[in-house]
């Protein structure tokens, strides 16, 4: 059954813009969809993806400009989640890259699933599911 709903992007806020984008670009395979400049309320948005906004859900990355130091992961955001082909050797390209891997790819607990986390420079968490 098609919905009258459709995923459009998750925002998250960071501290380094070009950090996060040369994570989500260059080691998670991303495009930079669009990047604009919002000079009078002082932060620039980033959106990222694997596919165009029309049809795919992507990332806002949202950088505030004032931010003196990184912000404080809250307690209900939980995470994005990847679906991925082959989970051990992006786990393997991912820690080459100097990526942090805290949950190595393995069984889920209670589950069948294949998973791994990953984090972002801002420690935001990345699921990876084996697909």
């Amino acid at each position: 059954m098609a919905s009258e709903y459709r995923m459009l992007h998750t925002m998250i806020r960071v501290f380094d813009l070009d950090k996060s984008i040369d994570f989500y670009c260059n080691k998670l395979g991303m495009q930079l969809l669009r990047r604009k400049d919002y000079p009078d309320g002082k932060f620039t948005l980033a959106f990222v993806g694997y596919g165009p906004e029309e049809t795919n859900a992507v990332i806002e990355l949202t950088h505030n400009w004032g931010q003196s130091e990184p912000y404080q992961i809250g307690t209900g955001f939980g995470h994005v989640a990847l679906g991925v082909k082959d989970i051990y050797g992006a786990c393997e390209k991912l820690a080459a890259a100097g990526a942090k891997i805290p949950r190595p790819p393995g069984p889920m607990k209670h589950g069948t699933s294949v998973i791994a986390f990953v984090e972002d420079p801002d420690g935001y968490k990345i699921e990876l599911v084996q697909k």
